[in-house]
C-alpha cells in the first residue's frame, strides 16, 4: 500500500467518523424524487497529488462546458462505487483495476434532481487517459492542496430563475470549477484534513 493510499484511508476514516456541521448543499428546492448518481474523485499519486477533472462538451444537453468529476447515474443494482468506476471508464478510459478506492463521502443533493455520492480514489500518476469525445471535451488535474484550501473557494452569487443563487467557485489556471463540483470539493475538504 502506498503512502498516499494509507494517508487517505486514515484521513477518510477519521473525517467520516462523526456527523459534521456546515456541509454545503444546493439551495434550490429539491424535487420529491432524486435520481442516484456517483462521481469518481480520483486523486493522482504524485508528489503534488491532484484531482482528475473534466470539461463537459459545449453541445451537451445538461451542464454544457462545465467542469465535473467523471460520473453519472447509478444503474439498477449498482453501488455508488461500481457506478463511479464504470462512469470513469466510459468517460476517461480508466480501467477499474488501476483504481484504489478509498471510500464514499457525503451525498450531495441537487436542485436538478440528483443525489450524488462522491467516491474518493487514488490512481497512478502515469495513467493513460482516453477521453470519450461525446462526454469529455478535455481533462485536467487540479492540485488537492489548492482546491482544498478554503482561501481558494470563493463564495459567489448570480440571479437565476428569478432568485439570487449562491455557489462556490474555484479558479485553477484557466479552469473555472463551480456549482456542484466545487461544493463537493469544499465538502470533501471538510472531511479530509489534508
Amino acid at each position: 500500500m502506498s503512502e498516499l493510499v494509507a494517508r487517505l484511508r486514515h484521513l477518510h476514516a477519521e473525517g467520516h467518523a462523526a456527523p459534521i456541521e456546515g456541509l454545503h448543499q444546493d439551495h434550490r428546492d429539491l424535487p420529491d424524487t432524486l435520481r442516484p448518481a456517483a462521481v469518481l474523485a480520483a486523486i493522482t499519486e504524485r508528489e503534488r497529488p491532484g484531482f482528475l477533472l473534466i470539461h463537459r462538451p459545449s453541445n451537451m444537453r445538461s451542464h454544457p462546458g462545465q467542469v465535473a468529476f467523471p460520473g453519472g447515474k447509478i444503474d439498477p443494482g449498482e453501488t455508488p462505487i461500481e457506478a463511479a468506476l464504470r462512469e470513469a471508464n466510459e468517460e476517461l478510459g480508466i480501467d477499474p483495476g488501476d483504481v484504489t478506492v478509498i471510500g464514499a463521502s457525503d451525498e450531495y443533493r441537487t436542485g436538478t434532481g440528483y443525489a450524488v455520492t462522491p467516491v474518493i480514489a487514488v490512481v497512478p500518476p502515469d495513467l493513460v487517459l482516453c477521453p470519450n469525445p461525446t462526454e469529455v471535451a478535455k481533462w485536467f488535474e487540479a492540485p488537492v492542496d489548492f482546491v482544498f484550501d478554503a482561501a481558494n473557494q470563493k463564495s459567489q452569487s448570480a440571479f437565476w430563475q428569478g432568485a439570487e443563487r449562491r455557489y462556490i467557485e474555484i479558479m485553477w489556471q484557466e479552469h473555472r470549477i463551480w456549482g456542484v463540483t466545487a461544493a463537493i470539493i469544499a465538502n470533501l475538504a471538510k472531511r479530509i484534513a489534508w
